[in-house]
């Protein structure tokens, strides 16, 4: 597999010489929920993701007018959204939710738009509990600081911490450092594919001359 650190117009040559025709392209993830869209953003060459920024829903229109905003702006040519699907692999309420998010948005957008599976990867899920780890860690660091005051409180269950939004962000993050990983690894098979009867015609070519 060929590195991210490689570079990459080196790959995208190696590539070329060999019959498989690189796409780049800046992907937005988003990690979907009722009441938050958490966003990521790859680099332009679609290697690298970064968590971008949390959406706090409205309603539908307000939602796709942002989206679209956001799409023109970073100049996003792909969407990915996780599909949240039971870890047995069906699809429950949110599974179907995601599901027409998705379908709406790519008519709405006129981008490609592709369901991830959130279970696809042993590497996210222990992203996914760092990231759990360390929101664990800055909930208990927010109520030593307010002490008590200014949050909401569950009766005889004491402090409740509101959600950070940033963990909608980071969980998009993760979804789509998976989701380039395999990219690339479908890339640089299919590179390896085309390079083998390439090597193969060279080789008679070299018996010939013999």
């Amino acid at each position: 597999m060929a590195s991210v650190g490689r570079n990459p117009s080196a790959l995208a040559g190696s590539r070329a010489e060999c019959g498989v025709t690189p796409n780049p392209a800046r992907v937005l993830a988003i990690d979907y929920g009722r009441r938050r869209l958490g966003l990521a953003l790859s680099d332009a060459l679609g290697l690298t993701a970064q968590p971008l920024t949390t959406l706090a829903r409205a309603n539908r229109r307000d939602d796709l007018r942002w989206l679209r905003e956001l799409v023109r702006r970073h100049g996003v040519q792909r969407i990915i959204v996780g599909h949240p699907l039971h870890l047995d692999g069906s699809a429950g309420e949110m599974a179907a939710e995601a599901a027409r998010f998705a379908a709406r948005i790519e008519k709405q957008l006129s981008l490609p738009v592709e369901l991830v599976d959130e279970r696809l990867s042993s590497w996210e899920a222990e992203q996914m509990h760092a990231v759990k780890e360390a929101y664990s860690a800055e909930r208990r660091g927010l109520a030593r600081r307010q002490g008590g005051r200014g949050v909401r409180r569950r009766r005889g269950r004491g402090v409740r911490i509101q959600e950070s939004p940033k963990i909608d962000q980071m969980a998009a993050a993760v979804i789509l450092r998976d989701y380039l990983g395999r990219e690339r690894a479908r890339a640089d098979s299919a590179e390896s594919a085309a390079t083998i009867p390439t090597q193969q015609a060279r080789h008679k070519r070299e018996q010939a001359r013999s």
